[in-house]
């Protein structure tokens, strides 16, 4: 499964397009990484307890975004962009989201 920024895949031409895919993601860092995070964030810098959540988040949503298209009969999601959000104070969502379509080689 080719997952791309871009309108378009170098190199194929699409065939059909099947419409609009997405994965999503809502994890909460436990109250130990919390309570670290809150004390790192007294000193400043980065918050690794934070970083590793939304990168193993964001990765999660992709993960979800490809099993999507798959089910769609997809070879690719293009256009594919990440949202994200705070639900209260100690979740993270994360939306990854594009165009599934099917494609052959140019």
């Amino acid at each position: 499964m080719l997952v791309s920024t871009t309108e378009t895949v170098a190199g194929y031409r699409t065939v059909e397009t099947l419409g609009q895919v997405f994965g999503v993601v809502v994890r909460s860092r436990g109250l130990g990484g919390n309570v670290i995070a809150g004390l790192r964030s007294l000193i400043g810098g980065e918050i690794k307890e934070y970083t590793s959540l939304v990168e193993d988040t964001r990765r999660h949503a992709i993960d979800r975004l490809v099993m999507n298209a798959q089910l769609m009969g997809a070879d690719a999601v293009v256009m594919m962009r990440f949202d994200s959000g705070s639900i209260g104070q100690t979740m993270n969502e994360v939306v990854a989201y594009g165009t599934a379509i099917r494609i052959e080689r140019a």
